[in-house]
């Protein structure tokens, strides 16, 4: 009788979510001063997103005003860890 040999498949873990502790106090001050460029998002770690942010002056100001109420309000952005 012929041995078969049988394929070990590979089950994907899941990736673990980088997370990053950033300052909120930092966060906010700087999104207050410099959001339109798009600083905050960069400390946040979210580069594309601090380029776009940069490009468009904070969207024109509306995506800057967005971004400063979100921070203020402590949202749980993705991959970001707030601390005192």
């Amino acid at each position: 009788m012929a041995e078969r040999k049988t394929k070990k498949t590979k089950v994907a873990k899941p990736k673990k979510e980088k997370t990053r502790e950033v300052s909120w106090v930092l966060t906010v001050i700087m999104s207050a001063v410099f959001g339109q460029l798009g600083v905050d998002r960069f400390i946040m770690g979210h580069i594309g997103w601090g380029i776009l942010k940069l490009v468009t002056l904070g969207g024109l100001g509306i995506w800057w005003l967005i971004d400063l109420v979100l921070i203020a309000t402590k949202h749980e952005f993705k991959g970001v860890k707030w601390v005192e």
